[in-house]
Protein backbone atom coordinates (compact mmCIF):
# COMPACT_ATOMS: atom_id res chain seq x y z
CA UNK A 1 0.00 0.00 0.00
CA UNK A 2 2.73 2.27 0.78
CA UNK A 3 4.81 1.40 -2.03
CA UNK A 4 1.50 2.10 -4.41
CA UNK A 5 0.94 5.56 -2.60
CA UNK A 6 4.70 6.62 -3.17
CA UNK A 7 4.17 5.57 -6.81
CA UNK A 8 0.83 8.26 -7.15
CA UNK A 9 3.64 11.31 -5.98
CA UNK A 10 6.29 9.95 -8.90
CA UNK A 11 7.22 12.27 -11.68
CA UNK A 12 9.01 10.69 -15.44
CA UNK A 13 10.32 13.61 -16.61
CA UNK A 14 13.11 13.95 -19.81
CA UNK A 15 15.88 14.57 -18.72
CA UNK A 16 18.72 14.31 -21.59
CA UNK A 17 17.48 14.85 -25.20
CA UNK A 18 18.20 12.89 -27.93
CA UNK A 19 21.22 14.69 -29.14
CA UNK A 20 22.77 14.99 -25.79
CA UNK A 21 22.71 11.10 -25.66
CA UNK A 22 24.10 10.76 -29.11
CA UNK A 23 26.86 12.70 -28.20
CA UNK A 24 27.42 10.79 -25.38
CA UNK A 25 27.28 7.51 -26.86
CA UNK A 26 29.27 8.74 -30.06
CA UNK A 27 31.92 10.23 -28.11
CA UNK A 28 32.24 6.99 -25.87
CA UNK A 29 32.50 4.80 -29.10
CA UNK A 30 35.43 7.57 -30.31
CA UNK A 31 37.10 7.49 -27.49
CA UNK A 32 37.57 3.67 -27.51
CA UNK A 33 38.50 3.70 -31.09
CA UNK A 34 41.10 6.13 -30.46
CA UNK A 35 42.76 4.22 -27.67
CA UNK A 36 42.72 0.60 -30.17
CA UNK A 37 43.82 2.15 -32.91
CA UNK A 38 46.76 4.21 -31.08
CA UNK A 39 47.54 0.67 -29.80
CA UNK A 40 47.42 -1.13 -33.12
CA UNK A 41 50.00 1.74 -35.07
CA UNK A 42 50.53 1.75 -38.45
CA UNK A 43 48.00 1.86 -40.95
CA UNK A 44 45.40 2.34 -38.00
CA UNK A 45 46.84 5.42 -37.72
CA UNK A 46 44.26 6.74 -40.84
CA UNK A 47 41.34 5.59 -38.58
CA UNK A 48 43.00 7.65 -35.43
CA UNK A 49 42.99 10.90 -37.32
CA UNK A 50 39.52 10.29 -38.68
CA UNK A 51 38.41 9.85 -35.04
CA UNK A 52 40.13 12.26 -33.63
CA UNK A 53 38.74 14.57 -36.48
CA UNK A 54 35.17 13.11 -34.91
CA UNK A 55 36.12 14.08 -31.19
CA UNK A 56 36.62 17.70 -32.19
CA UNK A 57 33.51 17.78 -34.22
CA UNK A 58 31.62 16.27 -31.28
CA UNK A 59 33.16 18.85 -28.79
CA UNK A 60 32.13 21.84 -30.66
CA UNK A 61 28.82 20.29 -31.05
CA UNK A 62 28.50 20.02 -27.18
CA UNK A 63 29.57 23.61 -26.39
CA UNK A 64 26.87 24.50 -28.73
CA UNK A 65 24.68 22.42 -27.30
CA UNK A 66 25.37 23.49 -23.81
CA UNK A 67 23.93 26.84 -24.58
CA UNK A 68 20.74 25.72 -26.95
CA UNK A 69 20.13 22.64 -26.02
CA UNK A 70 17.60 21.26 -23.61
CA UNK A 71 17.36 22.41 -19.85
CA UNK A 72 19.33 19.80 -18.39
CA UNK A 73 22.22 19.88 -20.90
CA UNK A 74 22.78 23.60 -20.80
CA UNK A 75 26.27 24.54 -19.33
CA UNK A 76 24.20 26.65 -16.36
CA UNK A 77 22.68 23.96 -15.00
CA UNK A 78 26.00 21.97 -13.98
CA UNK A 79 26.42 22.33 -10.03
CA UNK A 80 29.79 23.96 -9.80
CA UNK A 81 30.27 26.30 -6.96
CA UNK A 82 32.29 24.78 -3.95
CA UNK A 83 29.61 25.11 -1.42
CA UNK A 84 27.61 23.12 -3.66
CA UNK A 85 30.34 20.47 -4.12
CA UNK A 86 30.83 20.32 0.28
CA UNK A 87 26.68 20.02 0.69
CA UNK A 88 26.69 17.81 -1.46
CA UNK A 89 29.54 15.37 0.03
CA UNK A 90 27.88 15.88 3.03
CA UNK A 91 24.33 14.94 2.16
CA UNK A 92 22.76 18.19 2.93
CA UNK A 93 22.01 19.26 -0.77
CA UNK A 94 18.52 18.68 -1.62
CA UNK A 95 17.98 16.25 -4.90
CA UNK A 96 16.09 19.15 -7.15
CA UNK A 97 20.05 20.19 -7.18
CA UNK A 98 21.06 17.36 -9.45
CA UNK A 99 18.61 16.42 -11.58
CA UNK A 100 20.62 16.31 -14.24
CA UNK A 101 24.10 16.01 -13.12
CA UNK A 102 25.61 16.39 -9.11
CA UNK A 103 28.42 18.77 -8.07
CA UNK A 104 30.88 16.08 -8.47
CA UNK A 105 29.75 15.23 -11.98
CA UNK A 106 29.43 18.76 -12.95
CA UNK A 107 32.96 19.29 -12.62
CA UNK A 108 34.04 15.91 -13.56
CA UNK A 109 32.14 16.89 -17.32
CA UNK A 110 34.28 19.87 -17.76
CA UNK A 111 37.56 17.90 -16.76
CA UNK A 112 36.50 15.62 -18.97
CA UNK A 113 35.46 17.55 -21.84
CA UNK A 114 38.53 19.64 -20.86
CA UNK A 115 41.39 17.47 -21.30
CA UNK A 116 39.68 15.54 -24.15
CA UNK A 117 40.24 18.36 -25.62
CA UNK A 118 43.39 19.28 -25.23
CA UNK A 119 44.43 15.78 -26.19
CA UNK A 120 42.36 16.25 -29.72
CA UNK A 121 44.14 19.98 -30.11
CA UNK A 122 47.68 18.63 -29.05
CA UNK A 123 47.02 15.73 -31.62
CA UNK A 124 46.62 18.08 -34.48
CA UNK A 125 49.99 19.57 -33.97
CA UNK A 126 51.93 16.52 -33.13
CA UNK A 127 54.61 15.18 -34.72
CA UNK A 128 56.54 11.60 -33.92
CA UNK A 129 58.93 12.09 -36.67
CA UNK A 130 58.59 8.93 -38.88
CA UNK A 131 55.00 8.65 -40.44
CA UNK A 132 52.47 10.29 -38.37
CA UNK A 133 51.95 14.73 -38.59
CA UNK A 134 49.55 16.47 -37.00
CA UNK A 135 47.40 18.35 -40.15
CA UNK A 136 47.89 21.66 -38.35
CA UNK A 137 51.78 20.87 -36.82
CA UNK A 138 53.00 23.51 -39.71
CA UNK A 139 51.61 26.24 -38.47
CA UNK A 140 53.30 26.49 -34.36
CA UNK A 141 57.04 26.55 -33.23
CA UNK A 142 58.91 23.47 -33.38
CA UNK A 143 58.89 23.64 -29.69
CA UNK A 144 55.24 23.67 -29.46
CA UNK A 145 55.37 20.47 -31.97
CA UNK A 146 57.35 18.62 -29.48
CA UNK A 147 55.58 19.68 -26.31
CA UNK A 148 52.11 18.64 -27.86
CA UNK A 149 53.33 15.31 -28.93
CA UNK A 150 54.99 14.46 -25.75
CA UNK A 151 51.91 15.34 -24.28
CA UNK A 152 49.76 13.68 -26.82
CA UNK A 153 51.42 10.39 -26.14
CA UNK A 154 52.35 10.55 -22.25
CA UNK A 155 50.55 12.53 -19.99
CA UNK A 156 47.28 13.38 -22.37
CA UNK A 157 46.89 9.62 -22.24
CA UNK A 158 47.17 9.22 -18.76
CA UNK A 159 44.53 11.91 -17.77
CA UNK A 160 41.94 10.70 -20.24
CA UNK A 161 42.33 6.80 -18.71
CA UNK A 162 42.08 7.94 -15.18
CA UNK A 163 39.03 10.18 -16.23
CA UNK A 164 37.43 7.78 -17.66
CA UNK A 165 37.94 5.25 -15.19
CA UNK A 166 36.76 7.78 -12.25
CA UNK A 167 33.49 7.57 -13.92
CA UNK A 168 32.73 4.00 -14.40
CA UNK A 169 34.01 3.80 -11.14
CA UNK A 170 31.40 6.41 -9.73
CA UNK A 171 29.02 4.28 -11.97
CA UNK A 172 29.11 1.42 -10.51
CA UNK A 173 29.22 2.99 -7.06
CA UNK A 174 26.10 4.49 -7.47
CA UNK A 175 24.64 1.36 -8.84
CA UNK A 176 25.70 -0.93 -5.97
CA UNK A 177 26.06 1.13 -2.93
CA UNK A 178 23.07 3.88 -2.98
CA UNK A 179 21.37 1.38 -5.49
CA UNK A 180 20.92 3.99 -8.03
CA UNK A 181 21.34 3.53 -12.07
CA UNK A 182 22.44 6.60 -13.84
CA UNK A 183 22.70 4.22 -17.03
CA UNK A 184 19.57 3.64 -18.33
CA UNK A 185 18.76 7.46 -18.26
CA UNK A 186 21.22 8.12 -20.86
CA UNK A 187 19.82 5.32 -23.04
CA UNK A 188 16.33 6.45 -22.80
CA UNK A 189 16.42 9.86 -21.57
CA UNK A 190 13.87 9.91 -18.62
CA UNK A 191 14.11 9.84 -14.80
CA UNK A 192 11.21 9.20 -12.06
CA UNK A 193 11.46 11.81 -9.92
CA UNK A 194 9.84 12.47 -6.35
CA UNK A 195 9.22 16.59 -7.54
CA UNK A 196 8.02 17.99 -10.93
CA UNK A 197 10.88 19.54 -12.77
CA UNK A 198 11.65 21.34 -15.57
CA UNK A 199 11.82 18.46 -18.45
CA UNK A 200 14.25 18.72 -21.19
CA UNK A 201 12.83 20.04 -24.89
CA UNK A 202 13.06 17.43 -26.92
CA UNK A 203 10.96 17.67 -30.12
CA UNK A 204 11.48 17.28 -33.68
CA UNK A 205 12.45 21.28 -33.40
CA UNK A 206 14.82 20.36 -31.01
CA UNK A 207 16.14 17.70 -33.15
CA UNK A 208 16.66 19.96 -36.18
CA UNK A 209 18.28 22.16 -34.44
CA UNK A 210 20.94 19.89 -32.98
CA UNK A 211 21.74 18.37 -36.51
CA UNK A 212 22.04 21.90 -38.08
CA UNK A 213 24.31 22.15 -35.09
CA UNK A 214 26.26 18.92 -35.64
CA UNK A 215 26.71 19.59 -39.51
CA UNK A 216 28.02 23.28 -38.71
CA UNK A 217 30.77 21.70 -36.62
CA UNK A 218 31.90 19.32 -38.71
CA UNK A 219 31.98 21.82 -41.46
CA UNK A 220 34.63 23.99 -39.35
CA UNK A 221 36.75 20.96 -38.51
CA UNK A 222 36.87 20.11 -42.21
CA UNK A 223 37.60 22.88 -42.84
CA UNK A 224 40.02 23.45 -40.61
CA UNK A 225 42.14 20.18 -41.44
CA UNK A 226 41.85 21.43 -44.66
CA UNK A 227 44.46 24.35 -44.22
CA UNK A 228 47.92 23.58 -46.58
CA UNK A 229 50.92 25.46 -46.05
Amino acid sequence: MISAALKVFMFTVRVWDLPTRLFHGALAICVLGLFITAEIGGQAMVWHFRLGFAVLTLLLFRLMWGLMGGHWSRWFQLSLRPTLVWAYLQGRLPSQHWVGHNPLGSWSVLAFLFFLGLQVGTGLISDDEISNVGPLSFLVPGRWVSWATTWHKDWGQVIVVVLIALHLSALVWYRFKKKLSLVPAMVHGDKTLTQAVTPSRDDALARCLALGLFLLSALFVYLLVSIRP
